[in-house]
């Protein structure tokens, strides 16, 4: 069995899985869809399958402070020059982590059915929300 794949319960206890084909060092100054990846990671297979509600993010409301990034646990948060450019749909499972932790009112980030397209999504977003101001 010299070479071949092997699925995760094939793997012996303690075994290391490598992500990139290169040294990950060498990686670290590349954008996620730069680097090139082994056949087996979890970069390169898509776990969109499992999401029932996906995250829709809302530009004009957001304000970069990348609070989604920081608490996405699968780095499906998209930033390019220090901006918020999206969602990776291949990669996010759906949690709603992302529009739980978004401070903007309304939210930036806001967690639809799948199914739906964002110009649809965007048709839908709430108002601002007034406060009331404490006497």
């Amino acid at each position: 069995m010299q070479n071949a794949n092997k699925g995760w319960n094939d793997l012996l206890p303690g075994a290391v899985v490598f992500p990139l084909e290169t040294e990950g060092e060498k990686s670290l100054d590349m954008h996620q869809e730069e680097r090139k990846y082994t056949d087996n990671s979890s970069y390169t297979l898509s776990v969109a399958h499992w999401r029932t509600e996906k995250p829709v993010h809302n530009v004009e409301h957001c304000i970069n402070c990348y609070f989604c990034w920081v608490y996405c646990p699968d780095s499906s948060i998209l930033v390019r020059d220090e901006k918020m450019t999206g969602v990776d749909y291949k990669h996010c499972k759906g949690c709603g982590v992302c529009a739980d932790v978004c401070p903007t009112n309304p939210k930036s980030l806001i967690m639809f059915q799948d199914f739906v397209t964002k110009e649809d999504a965007i048709s839908q977003w709430p108002a601002k929300e007034k406060k009331e101001k404490k006497a």
